[in-house]
């Protein structure tokens, strides 16, 4: 069987591995959810993923470099997937999807709360955001605060101010 003919285009290659909507659901979910088994990330999918696209996209990911598989060392049966250095290096691309949409889609205020945090911290943030990745997944030194539990703190003050009763005027 031959390879099916691939364009060295890197937009072109970029798509083929990242361009349908699960594989960056995936993607978005490990990165900004720390979903990092298949169970939490079959049942936490708010879009509800099925479970042979969830595999096929893990499987994937791990043959392209962009996740690894390793077995729980508490539990046999379970895999724990992480980020590699090339899926940390999609930080800044997602923050730029995410700012693009809050500009252009209707998104809410708690779903896009993440997304302006990015967005307005730019590099720096970007750059705080990989890092912490890096420790998490690739067990590098940790450096500062913890972007991701200020990106889950303001998603959840979002959340409790969507939920109060609005004041008459």
């Amino acid at each position: 069987m031959t390879e099916p003919h691939r364009s060295g285009c890197p937009i072109n290659l970029t798509l083929e591995l990242l361009g349908d909507r699960w594989s960056l659901i995936v993607i978005r979910d490990i990165i900004f959810g720390n979903r990092r088994y298949f169970r939490e990330l079959l049942t936490q999918s708010e879009e509800g993923i099925a479970s042979n696209i969830l595999a096929d996209r893990l499987k994937r990911f791990v043959e392209n470099g962009l996740l690894t598989r390793t077995d729980d060392p508490d539990h046999r049966q379970k895999a724990l997937y992480s980020l590699t250095e090339p899926a940390i290096q999609l930080v800044p691309l997602l923050a730029q999807i995410g700012a693009w949409g809050r500009r252009y889609t209707p998104a809410t205020h708690e779903l896009s709360v993440r997304a302006q945090l990015l967005e307005e911290g730019g590099p720096k943030l970007w750059a705080a955001f990989m890092q912490e990745l890096r420790s998490i997944h690739l067990g590098a030194p940790s450096k500062g605060r913890s972007v991701i539990a200020t990106l889950q703190s303001a998603f959840e003050r979002a959340v409790g101010e969507s939920a109060r009763p609005k004041a008459r005027q």
